[in-house]
């Protein structure tokens, strides 16, 4: 299994939206490798545990024309963003890391087949009824 460094980038564009597609969104250049986040906070957010990749800011291009992301300061840290509508889970964004979005993984059209999980962290808060598969790396924070 890759190791996660915050500058291991894959190749491939791609398009995204939230369920109603009322947000759509283009990735037009690499991705980092996915990251299956545990946290209380991702729980609450999508009920199991958040996957999401990261792009450059610059490689990222957001489609918005009715208004529908709304961010969410979820900590003094961070911010969420979802769509209004539907509800989707679109985004997260760190203020120490304004350079880069994460999107959630499953709002992604077309996965690029290099893309795929290289991490689980805080995996002390993981819901108890989920197993981590034995060959995936993981972190405790």
């Amino acid at each position: 299994m890759p190791s996660h460094k915050d500058d291991d980038y894959v190749a491939g564009e791609s398009t995204g939206s939230c369920l109603c597609g009322g947000v759509r969104y283009r990735v037009l250049g690499g991705m980092r490798g996915v990251i299956a986040c545990h946290c209380g906070q991702c729980r609450k957010q999508t009920g199991s545990y958040m996957t999401a990749t990261r792009v450059r800011v610059e490689d990222f291009d957001l489609e918005d024309n009715e208004n529908l992301v709304e961010w969410y300061r979820s900590s003094e840290n961070a911010r969420r963003a979802f769509c209004r509508r539907c509800g989707s889970t679109l985004f997260w964004q760190s203020d120490k890391g304004l350079g880069s979005v994460s999107i959630a993984a499953g709002g992604l059209d077309v996965h690029p087949k290099e893309l795929c999980v290289v991490e689980h962290i805080f995996i002390n808060d993981k819901a108890d009824w989920f197993h981590l598969p034995e060959d995936e790396t993981r972190r405790e924070d």
